[in-house]
């Protein structure tokens, strides 16, 4: 049964050959990783692969996701991420079958990071973070797809914002979702719950664009493809600057202001600025792109 909460605490290239790396098992028994990780020309796929239990956020899952994540920033082949999931969903929210165990006195068998932890480490990687999603996400499972960088969603599947019809509160994806979401749709569907489409969350913010599933992964190449040709200090340096577009007060914006400016004047004065612009004048690929 679906888990549905919230749990508290295109450029020609040369193609390079695609390299697996599986996960190692994780958990009492050498069980199989529910996390399965491949690096496909610079990215790293992560897809969450529990469909049993709808990819819930078991401590299992939980912790191989967080390890796939801190393997993958520490990869400098790695030039971004991108994370799936197996199975009929993408993700169902928390496991409420775990959480009923551990306040019964059986705690999950996994030390895992919480939630808030999981969001967080999304929210602040330092290399761009994609979600594709294969199916319909709800409660915790949103949190993941509003933490990401970019999202892209089949046009078939659907949201809901579970939690106050079980008793419980949106609390800790409320961060990343706010973010997001407008104001008038994120009220709504947080406080009624109701299940709305992938057009709707496009046009809410919540996701990046939906496409036909038919087009799902070309529109995913796309991107992955823009990545893949941009200079990797550059997109980490540029997600930086995302962090905080739009959260400069009245008095601070002209400090701000210059400060940019200083960024913007280092960049220029880089090597990856000069190596760009000569593969402009001279009409080649940049050195970096994969």
């Amino acid at each position: 049964m679906a888990e549905e909460a919230d749990h508290p605490p295109a450029r020609t290239h040369t193609a390079r050959a695609d390299t697996s790396q599986p996960a190692p098992p994780t958990g009492p028994g050498d069980e199989a990783p529910l996390v399965r990780r491949d690096t496909r020309r610079g990215i790293a796929v992560l897809t969450l692969d529990s469909p049993a239990n709808r990819n819930a956020l078991s401590a299992r899952l939980r912790a191989d996701l967080a390890a796939g994540l801190a393997a993958a920033m520490a990869d400098d082949s790695v030039r971004a991420v991108l994370l799936t999931g197996a199975g009929p969903a993408f993700c169902a929210g928390a496991d409420l079958k775990e959480i009923e165990a551990e306040r019964a006195g059986r705690p999950p068998a996994v030390a895992a990071p919480g939630m808030h932890e999981l969001f967080g480490a999304l929210m602040e990687a330092p290399k761009p973070v994609v979600v594709r999603l294969n199916g319909p996400a709800r409660a915790g499972g949103i949190g993941l797809v509003a933490a990401a960088d970019i999202a892209i969603a089949p046009d078939d599947i659907t949201f809901a914002f579970t939690e106050v019809r079980i008793g419980v509160v949106p609390a800790i994806i409320s961060l990343p979702v706010a973010l997001r979401m407008h104001n008038r749709q994120l009220a709504r569907y947080f406080l009624t719950g109701e299940t709305f489409d992938a057009a709707t969350a496009a046009a809410a913010g919540l996701v990046t664009v939906a496409v036909p599933r038919a087009d799902l992964d070309s529109a995913t190449e796309s991107v992955l493809d823009g990545l893949r040709a941009a200079a990797p200090r550059a997109l980490r340096a540029t997600k930086e600057v995302l962090a905080g577009a739009g959260a400069v007060p009245p008095g601070e914006r002209a400090a701000e202001l210059a400060r940019l400016a200083g960024v913007s004047a280092e960049y220029f004065a880089s090597d990856d600025a000069a190596e760009g612009r000569a593969a402009f004048l001279r009409k080649r690929t940049p050195r970096w792109v994969l």
